[in-house]
């Protein structure tokens, strides 16, 4: 009983874990695809959108486990 639990915990961790990198993932491009092309930026990634883009992916991925870290506890 108590291993099918730590099994839980453990794939939980798991999956907020590659969720997390995805939304870091994808908060980065997103962001740089934002500098590259909306109109009336000059179109350049230099390093204050590489800067940019990796806070909005680390505010990305923090929300996303943090948004995770409360449907496993309510779920609970």
């Amino acid at each position: 009983m108590i291993d099918q639990q730590q099994g839980r915990k453990q794939s939980g961790e798991a999956r907020r874990r590659s969720a997390g990198v995805a939304a870091f993932v994808a908060g980065l491009v997103v962001t740089l695809a934002f500098f590259a092309f909306f109109p009336g930026l000059p179109h350049v990634i230099d390093w204050g959108a590489i800067v940019v883009a990796i806070l909005v992916g680390a505010l990305t991925r923090w929300i996303c486990q943090s948004w995770m870290g409360k449907r496993s506890k309510e779920s609970e």
